[in-house]
């Protein structure tokens, strides 16, 4: 019998799969569901600091809003101060998510401000949460803003939350950094427990009818996963933390094809939109019968096979890739005669 067991950020986890952070997770039932169907983790939902923002800037609103209407009123707006440290709901509800389950939980963070991030990683670490996945959500939107001040700033982030708290602390990236390698080695060093590989941005879309811009919700889809693949690939071998892939892992072989790339563990979300909680199961069962059909008895004896590090073939992670592409392309086209 095949053992599935894997270590993702310093913890021993039952299988490789685990839930990314969604709107599934708030629900008791969804999370029994999740766990029911094998999973081996669950990251529960993102706490954004624009979002707690704005909902205590609401509340503060309602509240006060009719204080200052007198003969002697000072002013017709309300005052815009609002608490952005209130997140009590998030942790009552992360503190009940925790309790729900046997199997681990990690919380997901994105504040604007630096002192923001180390209330917050405090405060969540009180709920008896497993980890922290810091979710830098950064898209490049000024043109002023020099590379190694993103970087730099990031990096100090990290260190930061590493010193207040005393869990693992993951980090999720999007693929926008001028060199995601270097970067990643420097948070490496800096003291990440695992890299979550990579951010899905919602992007923007224009209603030509309406010219109005807006954000439509896109799963992802299995082609999708060649980006975090290709970065597996690259990195097995080349830091301490655990490396997690994410982003178009939707059934048994695109985990499969990960962990040969180098994952220690993927992240699994559309899936779920798309074929029920449930799924998870069969994804389980598709990598164990897989490794049985190959003779693995342990997921270290296939994680990284098709790496940089350990594969004969380099081609795949290089740019000697592009022209092999291009003189296949090329083949393909003289033996249809499309070109001579």
């Amino acid at each position: 019998m095949v053992n599935l067991k894997t270590r993702y950020m310093g913890l021993e986890l039952k299988n490789p799969i685990i839930v990314g952070a969604n709107n599934l997770v708030t629900s008791i039932d969804n999370l029994n569901r999740i766990e029911k169907a094998g999973a081996a983790a669950i990251v529960y939902k993102s706490l954004f600091e624009e979002q707690v923002q704005l909902e205590s800037l609401e509340q503060y609103e309602r509240i006060t809003e009719y204080e200052d209407r007198n003969a002697e009123m000072i002013t017709l707006f309300p005052d815009s101060e609002a608490d952005p440290s209130d997140i009590r709901e998030h942790l009552m509800a992360l503190k009940k998510a925790k309790e729900s389950v046997s199997i681990p939980v990690f919380a997901s963070i994105n504040a604007i401000h630096n002192e923001t991030w180390i209330e917050y990683a405090k405060k969540i670490t009180e709920t008896g949460i497993d980890g922290i996945e810091l979710n830098f959500y950064t898209v490049p939107e000024k043109f002023h803003d020099k590379y190694e001040d993103i970087e730099k700033k990031q990096i100090k982030i990290l260190r930061d939350v590493k010193s207040a708290v005393n869990i693992p602390v993951s980090v999720k990236l999007s693929p926008f950094y001028s060199n995601p390698l270097k970067y990643i080695s420097d948070l490496d060093k800096a003291g990440a427990d695992a890299f979550v590989l990579f951010n899905r941005l919602f992007q923007p879309d224009i209603d030509i009818m309406t010219e109005n811009h807006h954000f439509p919700l896109s799963l992802s889809n299995s082609e999708d996963n060649r980006l975090p693949l290709r970065f597996a690939g690259l990195l097995y071998g080349n830091t301490k933390a655990s490396i997690c892939s994410n982003t178009g892992i939707l059934s048994g072989a695109d985990a499969i094809k990960m962990i040969l790339a180098g994952a220690d563990a993927v992240q699994i979300v559309s899936t779920l939109y798309l074929n029920q909680i449930e799924i998870i199961n069969p994804i389980i069962k598709e990598l164990g019968k897989w490794m049985e059909l190959k003779g693995y008895e342990t997921i270290n004896s296939f994680k990284g096979k098709l790496s940089d590090n350990k594969s004969e073939n380099k081609l795949p992670y290089h740019r000697a890739q592009y022209i092999d592409f291009m003189m296949s392309t090329m083949q393909i086209l003289k033996k249809y005669k499309i070109i001579n």
